[in-house]
């Protein structure tokens, strides 16, 4: 509740908090859109292979002519992170190998960094965090992302002193949408492809939200960063709106339809039949806690929570998130008070490619929203256990053995370079943070 005070203070001194952005697509232009009505934060340089589209977000996102040139932009995302008048970059391309390369450039140059970018965050966040760490610097995920809204409202509650029995987000979801591909997607969201196109729509990422693949690695970015944990079976997207979120999202063994306490799931905004979900929580969070003693509980009701008296439990949620126009929020508290808006402290929740179609060997994978591959969520333990080939390094591999749809696709069925980085540092992430037998990690 001090960021804006602090934020002034450090303008006053006339040393804002000194911005580098990579990645100008619609989180960063959404960023861009802010940054420059944020007393005590500067965006000094923007890194995109695409210069003159960049330059173009800037000025389309209100900047204007003389403001725009005093931002330097480039091709080069490690030339901005090593430059010194840069205190923090936000890392927002979506590229899991990118994220990778540019937060150990980050740590080597000694810089802050905000993780737009959860796609790397599920496939070696842990160990990307801990080396910022120990290194003397702050490694955050984004605030106005569904993971970091989620982080806070678990964090609100157990600094509260309440228990968190669920917490999540919504999305729009039928299981028929695991099978979608970039030439079916726009149907489900009743557009036509020239409607899209003109729209400047990216089929890839709108599929990755609709296939399951993007839910899949938010949540394993909240179980990683707060402790929470998978059901084995993974997300099962359970139709719930917001005024029944405290007697669905309890576990079976209570009269809800989770597997365990303290576990993280997606509601559906779409009921199995396709009709809309009463008060759908589709753009929001939530958090579902459990109250310590009657009194709470009472307390509960007394002042509106929805829930259960007699169990005990209330949800407490956020009916939407805005992506980077909240981005700021991330900037100041990583460069002000040195505190991520959430951070991988373990390795619980791991995504696994899984077969949209039967598999043949010699298909190319084609990585999150395309053709060939969904993700799934899985307890990091099971994936490890069956070997499982992450989401995040399903791109550009050939399938040495056929893989029957449905099936998760492991290492086994794959031909894998040994030298790549973004495995490389996946299998250094699996040494250093592996499940023991309560699932979970040093």
């Amino acid at each position: 509740m001090n960021l804006h005070r602090l934020a002034r203070r450090r303008a006053a001194e006339g040393r804002p908090v000194a911005v580098g952005l990579i990645g100008a697509g619609k989180f960063g232009a959404m960023f861009l859109a802010q940054a420059r009505h944020c007393d005590g934060l500067e965006v000094r340089a923007v890194a995109d292979l695409e210069v003159e589209a960049a330059r173009g977000t800037l000025a389309r996102t209100g900047w204007p002519a003389e403001a725009v040139e005093a931002v330097r932009l480039t091709e080069d995302a490690e030339a901005l992170i090593r430059s010194d008048d840069i205190e923090l970059v936000i890392e927002a391309t979506g590229d899991p190998a990118a994220g990778i390369r540019h937060a150990r450039a980050c740590r080597a140059a000694g810089k802050h960094l905000v993780m737009v970018n959860v796609e790397a965050d599920a496939l070696a966040g842990p160990l990307l965090a801990r080396e910022a760490e120990r290194a003397g610097l702050v490694y955050s995920l984004a605030y106005g992302d569904q993971p970091a809204l989620i982080c806070e409202l678990v964090d609100w509650a157990r600094a509260s002193g309440l228990q968190v029995v669920a917490a999540g987000k919504g999305t729009k979801y039928l299981p028929a949408y695991h099978a979608s591909t970039p030439e079916t997607v726009w149907g489900h969201y009743g557009l036509s492809p020239d409607e899209a196109a003109a729209g400047g729509m990216n089929p890839r990422m709108f599929n990755s939200f609709l296939d399951g693949t993007k839910s899949a690695i938010e949540m394993a970015a909240v179980a990683n960063a707060t402790g929470l944990t998978p059901a084995p079976d993974g997300l099962a997207f359970p139709p719930c709106g917001a005024d029944d979120l405290a007697t669905r999202m309890r576990p079976r063994a209570d009269g809800g339809v989770l597997h365990h306490a303290g576990q993280v799931e997606v509601v559906s905004s779409l009921e199995r039949d396709g009709s809309a979900v009463a008060r759908d929580l589709r753009w929001g969070v939530y958090v579902v806690v459990a109250a310590p003693g009657d009194y709470t509980a009472r307390c509960f009701f007394e002042y509106g929570l929805s829930g259960d008296p007699d169990a005990g439990t209330a949800a407490m949620y956020k009916p939407y998130h805005l992506i980077g126009l909240e981005l700021p929020i991330s900037v100041l508290s990583v460069a002000l008070r040195g505190e991520p808006t959430g951070a991988p402290t373990g390795f619980r929740g791991d995504v696994a490619a899984v077969a949209k179609r039967d598999l043949a060997v010699g298909d190319m994978l084609d990585g999150e929203g395309g053709f060939t591959v969904w993700g799934r969520l899985m307890p990091a333990a099971d994936s490890l256990a069956a070997g499982a080939l992450p989401i995040g390094l399903a791109h550009g591999l050939k399938l040495g053995r056929p893989v029957a749809a449905g099936s998760v696709v492991t290492f086994a069925d794959v031909r894998v370079d040994p030298s790549d980085e973004a495995l490389v540092v996946r299998r250094e992430m699996e040494r250093a943070f592996a499940p023991t037998g309560d699932g979970q990690t040093p």
